[in-house]
């Protein structure tokens, strides 16, 4: 009787242990799969940065002498500087302006230069390189939605 019961707990402690290993191994190929999957999501580059631009406007000016200044240094006519795309341009209030630029490395100086010789005087400006992450959200909201997909390319 003491013998049968032993070997009961040995089955069920063996089974528990399988149980466990699988279910610990399971896991760990889900989240292997997951990070493979993020790691496999291409953008295609066009060999341009996009360069988000703050235009903040000089407070102590009231709008017509930003204007006037923007119009003597032929600042709408001039910029952006040519070989450059206007991705976008907003106006948001209490800040000023924003622009994001579609730039090839080889015209940021001429961006920074426009921007010193045209903007400045009206505007503080602020730098930042970008990236659109709307492609990249919707990458990773369609892996969700599709497990079999373990790449992803963007286009």
């Amino acid at each position: 009787m003491l013998r049968n019961k032993a070997i009961l707990w040995v089955i069920i402690i063996i089974l528990v242990g399988i149980t466990g290993y699988l279910l610990i191994n399971s896991v760990q190929n889900s989240s292997r799969a997951k990070e493979q999957s993020n790691k496999n999501i291409i953008v295609k580059e066009e060999g341009k940065i996009l360069l988000t631009i703050f235009l903040k406007h000089d407070q102590g000016k009231t709008l017509d002498e930003i204007q006037k200044k923007l119009n003597e240094n032929g600042f709408y006519r001039k910029f952006p500087p040519s070989g450059t795309e206007i991705e976008s341009w907003k106006v948001v209030m209490g800040i000023g302006q924003v622009v994001t630029l579609r730039v090839p490395p080889s015209k940021l100086r001429e961006v920074n230069v426009a921007l010193e010789t045209m903007a400045w005087g009206s505007f503080k400006t602020e730098f930042y390189p970008s990236y659109d992450f709307v492609p990249i959200y919707k990458a990773y909201r369609d892996t969700v939605s599709n497990i079999d997909s373990t790449k992803i390319t963007l286009e």
